[in-house]
């Protein structure tokens, strides 16, 4: 996933339209936002044409601008629906902590286990968006900033509880645990050698939990 140097608050007016609530057309939507994810993993943003996107959900060309304004907008659309997703998922997944640091490790096991069995998804949110225009990268921000809050938010929950190091800048550590993910999951995307990135889990999880968590409840 692109890093980007934002704030967390988000503007509201840069929202995807969303899935819409008419079952017929949340269905097109979501076949066209799957279409898109696959075409877009295989060919790229820039070498995919719409009508590669509409052959893929079996649709007219025409038909993903009943959805769509542009191909740019697919792009958008697709990201954030994903990252919506992932951050409904974590946030369901730790409901059942009972401390933050444990919501940490659901979010780092959940977020590379899902990429690491997904690599369409994966080359998608690692490679993609990486070569997108200012425009797409403003689109995106809003997903990202709520993927940010999610982790920061644990950590500093973390730190009220006497589990992480007060000592440490939320933000600091919030870059720290995203930077390492997306480098790790970056690198296993574009890597010739074969390996699976999930058994790299522990490793980054040892790293966060050196770095992270007090003395006394190592």
């Amino acid at each position: 996933m692109p890093y980007m140097k934002t704030n967390i608050k988000a503007e509201n007016s840069l929202e995807a339209k969303g899935i819409p609530d008419d079952p017929r057309k949340r269905a097109k939507y979501l076949a066209i936002i799957e279409a898109a994810l696959e075409a877009f993993s295989e060919y790229g943003y820039h070498d995919c044409p719409v009508s590669k996107i509409a052959r893929k959900a079996n649709i007219a060309d025409g038909t993903i601008y009943l959805y769509f304004a542009n191909k740019e907008e697919v792009l958008i659309s697709v990201f954030q629906e994903k990252i919506n997703r992932l951050i409904t998922d974590i946030e369901k997944s730790t409901e059942d902590c009972t401390n933050s640091w444990e919501k940490i490790e659901v979010l780092v096991r959940y977020h590379m286990s899902s990429l690491g069995n997904n690599r369409v998804l994966a080359n998608f949110l690692q490679i993609q968006l990486r070569q997108s225009s200012n425009n797409i990268r403003r689109g995106i921000a809003i997903p990202l900033k709520k993927f940010y809050f999610l982790i920061e938010n644990f950590v500093i929950e973390g730190q009220k509880e006497g589990v992480i190091d007060s000592l440490i800048n939320a933000k600091i550590a919030r870059k720290l645990i995203f930077g390492t993910i997306d480098e790790v999951v970056s690198c296993w995307v574009l890597s010739r050698r074969q390996y699976d990135v999930k058994d790299l889990i522990d490793d980054v999880l040892y790293i966060f939990r050196r770095a992270l968590i007090v003395d006394t409840a190592a």
